[in-house]
């Protein structure tokens, strides 16, 4: 059974268009922009027998883009399970968060 994190990351670059997906980057590195930064944000298990039934994980995923109409935003919005969380301004840049479980 192949990484559902690797899934995720292989489908964010083809919604981006380019490589620029990062997964917990360290500060210390230099991204490309319009990028995709995201990293795991909860896992919600459901319980059943005394055990863990179920266990989904969700993302955090923030889109980081120069324009503030980009086109990656409706192609993340669009995602299955996924919903717009916030979005902000720093260093000229626009970030939109999303909560996505994958």
């Amino acid at each position: 059974m192949e990484n559902r994190r690797l899934q995720l990351h292989e489908v964010l670059c083809e919604l981006l268009g380019t490589r620029c997906v990062y997964f917990q980057p360290p500060e210390s590195i230099e991204m490309d922009y319009p990028a995709i930064v995201y990293g795991l944000d909860d896992i919600e298990n459901t319980y059943a027998d005394g055990g863990v039934y179920l266990s989904t994980k969700r993302y955090a995923v923030t889109v980081i883009d120069a324009d503030p109409d980009s086109p990656i935003v409706d192609r993340i919005a669009l995602l299955p399970l996924c919903q717009f969380n916030r979005s902000y301004t720093k260093d000229n840049l626009n970030h939109y968060v999303f909560e996505l479980y994958f």
